[in-house]
């Protein structure tokens, strides 16, 4: 949504947690870097029940509908009971049915010269959560059930999507991850439906498939095998994590939830409650998140100069915050780059 002096208007959510303080960090990054962005401000989460008596406010969502553009800080979402992930409802309602997280080295460390970006199906599968109890007896909780669906459709629009990235962005080979020597139904339309979708594509862009807890064992063995990851959304969710820890953590790995007609970026780390308000979070992922956010508002410049900035003061400044292996704080890291754009 372009604001009237040709500024991006962007829906802007902190988060609970670290969340005010990556988000405050990464804005006055963007800020110093000129970007296109003007932001406004709403709650969700935690946040979104102090100011509203809602994890997932009317306005939020307003706003985003207005926007279809947000930049998206760490959300708590209470384990066991309380309420549904915001996330997992935010998927749904704007349809965002494409999860891109790339890992790449910025850090040398224990694997060097990563680079994978994993694609993950975001709105089917059994992470959606469809959930209830049955009760036995005198126990209404005796038993727990929960149904994963995927459909042809969203299989072979994920598969499209991942497709079409691949010979966009130069990449050479995509993995399709799955379980269907198990999950033959669930899992095994995902794998189907990739191939089908693969057939459009050959002699451009190879294809391999893995089944899940072998490729999570190879990613440890030779994580430079793999170009691109091709996954349901509970077995993407689990790899993402996997391979941001070969680049760091979460603290250096960004996401993006990409729909028609919604984008929302977001740090994939958690709102770390024990460390916030003490001013040492480390606001990487949600600095790299805007790259990406940047590049799909058509600002790949920006986004280019970011990721070197961001580069250039962790490697040859070396203003690195306490998660890797630093001293400096949230303010001084974002001042040295700052200083560097």
């Amino acid at each position: 949504m372009e604001a009237p002096n040709n500024r991006i208007m962007a829906t802007l959510i902190p988060g609970d947690g670290i969340g005010p303080e990556v988000t405050q960090a990464t804005v006055e990054v963007l800020d110093a870097l000129g970007s296109p962005f003007e932001w406004e401000l709403c709650t969700a989460g935690m946040a979104g029940i102090d100011a509203a008596g809602d994890p997932l406010p009317a306005a939020t969502l307003e706003s985003i509908r207005r926007t279809k553009l947000a930049l998206k800080g760490p959300l708590t979402t209470p384990v066991g009971g309380g309420f549904r992930s915001v996330n997992v409802r935010l998927r749904e309602e704007f349809k965002l049915f494409a999860n891109l997280r790339p890992a790449k080295t910025i850090i040398p460390g224990r694997y060097e010269n990563i680079d994978i970006v994993l694609i993950r199906e975001n709105i089917e599968g059994l992470y959606v959560a469809h959930e209830h109890f049955i009760p036995v007896g005198a126990d209404p909780r005796a038993v727990a059930v929960s149904t994963g669906v995927n459909t042809r459709d969203g299989c072979r629009r994920i598969a499209r999507f991942a497709f079409e990235y691949a010979v966009r962005n130069g990449r050479k080979k995509i993995t399709i991850v799955h379980k269907a020597n198990v999950l033959k139904a669930l899992t095994g339309i995902f794998l189907e439906a990739a191939r089908e979708i693969a057939q459009d594509y050959a002699g451009r862009v190879e294809v391999e498939d893995r089944i899940v807890d072998a490729c999570a064992m190879q990613l440890v063995l030779n994580p430079w095998q793999f170009d691109m990851l091709l996954c349901t959304n509970l077995f993407g969710d689990i790899l993402s994590d996997e391979i941001a820890g070969l680049v760091g953590g979460l603290g250096l790995a960004p996401g993006a939830n990409l729909g028609e007609h919604a984008a929302i970026f977001e740090a994939v780390h958690g709102s770390a409650p024990d460390i916030a308000g003490k001013g040492v979070a480390n606001p990487v992922s949600l600095m790299l998140a805007a790259c990406l956010m940047l590049e799909h508002v058509g600002r790949p410049e920006l986004a280019a100069r970011l990721r070197s900035a961001i580069s250039d003061a962790l490697l040859q400044d070396q203003v690195r915050t306490r998660d890797l292996g630093g001293t400096a704080s949230t303010k001084e890291f974002t001042a040295a780059l700052i200083k560097r754009l």
